[in-house]
């Protein structure tokens, strides 16, 4: 079974929406996803701007692609480098450390997801 930043058993991110790059609701990893869609991230309407502003819209639909668009409050699947350019920038979403897989910590430090850490959804 795959870890989390916390060293412990991975936990799912969202069923629903349905995330990850295996579109498993984990933010599991492997070959192919350059991306390194690792972070369970709870996005906010700013996060959503943010994004948006620096090319990757996640508030649109692609159904062609099964990515329903977010919203805010939904949990997903981010990649590590977006949130640490959003880290970077005062705009991290928060994150479920339960559920962000231990790859992430080659882009961003244990610490500094800790400061936008949540509680994971029952």
């Amino acid at each position: 079974m795959a870890k989390n930043v916390l060293g412990t058993d991975l936990q799912t991110c969202s069923e629903n929406p349905r995330t990850g790059w295996f579109r498993n609701g984990c933010c599991d990893t492997g070959t192919g996803d350059f991306g390194v869609h690792t972070v369970c991230c709870r996005v906010t309407a700013e996060f959503l701007d943010f994004s948006r502003a620096a090319g990757n819209d996640l508030s649109t639909p692609h159904p062609e692609h099964g990515f329903p668009g977010l919203a805010p409050g939904d949990q997903w699947c981010l990649c590590a480098p977006r949130w640490k350019e959003a880290y970077d920038a005062g705009q991290a979403p928060a994150v479920v450390l339960e559920a962000t897989h231990i790859a992430t910590l080659e882009w961003a430090s244990l610490s500094e997801m800790q400061e936008h850490a949540v509680e994971p959804r029952p």
